[in-house]
Parts: structure tokens; C-alpha cells; sequence
């Protein structure tokens, strides 16, 4: 057997990157069997969060035989443990960037697209009765900088075009009245998207996925993929699974060896969060922030927060560039002081609960979902670039579609289908990080 080949330290594919998250709280991993012995279905899935679920719910309900292989329990990764943005995104690439690459016709698309993954998460919620504590009407873009302002309010017929919405702009001397205190210079709300409790949501794929008759197996880590006569061989610690088609669905915690095509194409990089304790409506209004809607800044280094229904505010930002002790106390410390900066009145109230986790980026700046190049029967989704909720979801419902032989029921552009290059420097492209990172901190100032 190959042994898995994660190229950060492996601290971060732990316990401990987790163990004080808010999520946790609110749901149980539930009760998910490791695979033991021999077993054969017709698709088998690697990987149980938002894509991995939504292909094996997909899969399901369209009377397809399914397991799903987890190397820990479901929505242990990345779908356990982000701040619950349902948005537009998928890409860091922007609009002129794709259509440069693709033709403005297809650059269009791939904003349709993003619009069409969101509905898709709306419409499963609804259609599956999904308790997920949502709130937010659209997302809120706050400018940090003056001239940030100013774009954002250029940008209201360019979204309008694209997305078939219209925004709704806040100058500097409108925002407290919108309850939305804090060293801002202007907001745009684009009304397409909400916020929710990801690990509820990711819960309630997992469940309907069963209900349906997927078969689901936590702890069962696939160490190697092999080939027989009817498809491939999923090994795992305990088991092997024989499937005629596979997904792979692992994101920012795939390994380079699982299989060897995935070596240098993705760039897992980490995502940290705080959540305050529940604050009272005095301490709300000293600071003047008194919104349910989810906000992120105009910052390339961005940071994401909203106050949740039971008044405890979420804030995010990009993580360390290691995952050690030293570094992870360093990050700590950052996001606490960003959020200090950012809400002063707030300074004295505590923060008891600290996250990180991997958001996956590509080289292209762009999503993937479609085939494994030299692996016939094979499908893979990966790079969501921080908007994983709806993109991650969207994703799966197309390669449930591949497996099953048939066209994409949803909309799967050129810019989703286009194969991601290797990064440069193969197994150390974590080393291109810091000059990144520097560059984007110079551009925030």
C-alpha cells in the first residue's frame, strides 16, 4: 500500500486544529462504521464533506448504489469548520481574468454558475426540511480604505449584469443606522446568499444521504487505489471496497499520492476563526453593530465575520503559513488583535472559541469538477477557494452526473472544467505563500 503524502505538517490533519471550534457544540458526528472486510458498490465516494455528500445524495436519489469512504467522521474537515457563508465565489480569479482565459461568453457563465450553486443549497435545504440556523439576506462588502468605497459603488452595474441582482450601496454616513459600527468607509449588499451553521448543514446531506440508501463509513482512511477487472479497489486500514466508478472529494485534505494526478495541483491553505460569547444588547449597541448579515472586508488578506442568532459574533481571516505551536500561538494572537482593531468596544469580551482549517486554492485561481485525466471512470472537485458551501455542493450534484454517464443537469462551464496546472516547486509550494502573503499585506495598506 502507498502511505498518504500531506505536504503540511501533521499537526494540522489532527485533533487539535479543532478541539475549541463552535461547531462542535452544536452537532455530534453521529455514528458512522468503519469499513471491515470486503464490499462492492457501484460508486464509490473518498471524502465526506459538502462534495463528497451532495455526489453520494445525488447519486442516491437517483437509484444509484453509493459508499462513501471518510477518513474521520463526516464533516471533519473543512465542512465541520468554516464560517457558514453560503455565497457567490468559487474562484479567486475574477471576472476579467476569466473571461481574458475564456471568452466573455463563458465567463458569464461561470457567474451563473456561482448564482445556480447557491440555489442549489437553498433548494436542498428546503426540499430536505434542514434546520441550520440561517440567517442573512445576501452578503455585505465593507470597504476598509476610502477609494474601496468608491469601487464598490462602480461595481453595482457590473454585478447587476452579471447576476441579475441589484446591490444596495451604504455610504460611510449611512452605515450605523444599518447597525453596522465599526472603521468602515462604505457597504455593498448583494442580495444572493446567506449564512448558516455548516456542520448542520453538512449533518443533513450526510443523514438524507443514508435515508436515500448511501452507505456511509467513517474511519476508514483510503490508503491506496488499485484497479481489478470491474473498476478500482479502495484500501483502506480494515477493508477494501471494489467500486465500478469513483469521486474523489477531499479539497484541501487530499494527499499527493491518493492518486499520483493530484500531486501539485491543489494548495491547501489555512483559515483561522474566533467566536465571542453570547453578548447582551447593551454590548451590542456599544459598538454599534447590531446586524444579522454576513460581511466580509475589501482586503486581499480578507477578513469574514457576522453576528449569529444568538448574539455571538463570528470572525475570520487567513491563517499561519506553518502549523506548529509557535505559529498557531502567532495567529492567535493576530486574528484577536485584527478583531480588537476592527471593534474596539468589544475588546473586553472574550473569545473563548479558536479554529483553523484548510481552504484549497488552485494555480488557475480556479474551481475543478470533472474527470481524472488517465483514470477512466474517475471524478474529481477541488478548489473551491473559500466558498466551498455552495460551490463544493454544486459540484457534487455534476459529478454525480458524470458517474452516472450522463450530462451535467446543472450549469458546468468551461472556467469548472478547464484542468488545473501543477504549482511550481511540487511537494514545498507552500513556500510561494510568504511572498504572496507579503504582497497582499502591502496591497491592504
Amino acid at each position: 500500500m502507498t502511505a498518504l503524502s500531506h505536504i503540511w505538517e501533521q499537526a494540522a490533519y489532527g485533533p487539535g486544529p479543532i478541539r475549541d471550534c463552535w461547531w462542535n457544540q452544536s452537532v455530534t458526528p453521529g455514528d458512522w462504521p468503519a469499513l471491515t472486510g470486503e464490499a462492492r458498490t457501484q460508486v464509490a465516494v473518498i471524502g465526506a464533506g459538502y462534495t463528497g455528500l451532495s455526489a453520494a445524495l445525488h447519486l442516491a436519489e437517483a437509484g444509484a448504489q453509493v459508499t462513501v469512504l471518510e477518513a474521520e467522521h463526516p464533516f471533519w474537515g473543512a465542512s465541520g469548520r468554516n464560517g457558514g457563508f453560503c455565497c457567490l465565489g468559487g474562484a479567486k480569479a475574477d471576472h476579467a481574468a476569466i473571461a481574458r482565459r475564456f471568452g466573455d461568453a463563458q465567463a458569464r457563465a461561470f457567474a451563473r454558475t456561482e448564482r445556480a450553486a447557491v440555489e442549489l443549497v437553498d433548494a436542498l435545504i428546503t426540499r430536505l426540511g434542514l434546520d441550520v440556523d440561517r440567517h442573512s439576506e445576501g452578503e455585505t462588502q465593507l470597504a476598509h480604505r476610502p477609494r474601496d468605497a468608491r469601487a464598490l459603488r462602480a461595481s453595482i452595474p457590473h454585478i447587476r449584469d452579471l447576476y441579475g441582482v441589484t446591490p444596495t450601496y451604504l455610504s460611510r454616513a449611512e452605515l450605523a443606522a444599518a447597525g453596522l459600527g465599526g472603521p468602515f468607509h462604505g457597504a455593498l449588499t448583494t442580495p444572493l446568499g446567506f449564512a448558516l451553521n455548516p456542520r448542520k448543514y453538512a449533518a443533513g446531506l450526510a443523514r438524507a444521504a443514508r435515508d436515500k440508501g448511501a452507505v456511509i463509513h467513517g474511519q476508514s482512511t483510503v490508503t491506496h487505489i488499485g484497479r481489478d477487472s470491474g473498476g478500482y479497489v479502495l484500501h483502506t486500514a480494515q477493508g477494501r471496497l471494489h467500486a465500478e466508478r469513483l469521486i474523489l472529494a477531499t479539497n484541501g485534505y487530499s494527499a499527493e499520492t491518493l492518486p499520483p494526478w493530484m500531486a501539485g495541483r491543489y494548495l491547501p491553505t489555512q483559515s483561522s476563526v474566533i467566536v465571542t460569547r453570547p453578548m447582551t444588547g447593551a454590548e451590542l449597541a456599544a459598538q454599534g453593530w447590531t446586524t444579522r448579515q454576513m460581511c466580509y472586508d475589501t482586503r486581499h488578506l480578507l477578513h469574514y465575520f457576522r453576528l449569529m442568532p444568538d448574539n455571538r459574533m463570528l470572525f475570520g481571516m487567513r491563517g499561519g503559513l506553518a502549523h506548529t505551536p509557535r505559529a498557531e500561538t502567532a495567529i492567535k494572537a493576530k486574528i484577536r488583535a485584527d478583531f480588537d482593531a476592527m471593534f474596539p468596544a468589544w475588546r473586553t469580551i472574550e473569545t473563548p472559541h479558536y479554529w483553523s482549517g484548510f481552504v484549497c486554492i488552485s494555480r488557475d485561481l480556479l474551481p475543478y469538477a470533472g474527470p481524472i485525466p488517465g483514470m477512466e471512470g474517475a471524478f474529481t472537485g477541488f478548489a473551491w477557494h473559500g466558498n466551498g458551501v455552495a460551490m463544493g455542493s454544486h459540484a457534487g450534484a455534476i459529478l454525480a452526473d458524470l458517474a452516472l454517464g450522463r450530462a451535467p443537469e446543472g450549469p458546468w462551464p468551461a472556467p469548472l472544467r478547464h484542468l488545473p496546472r501543477r504549482f511550481p516547486l511540487g511537494r514545498f509550494r507552500r513556500l510561494l505563500m510568504r511572498p504572496a502573503y507579503l504582497g497582499y499585506a502591502l496591497a491592504d495598506l
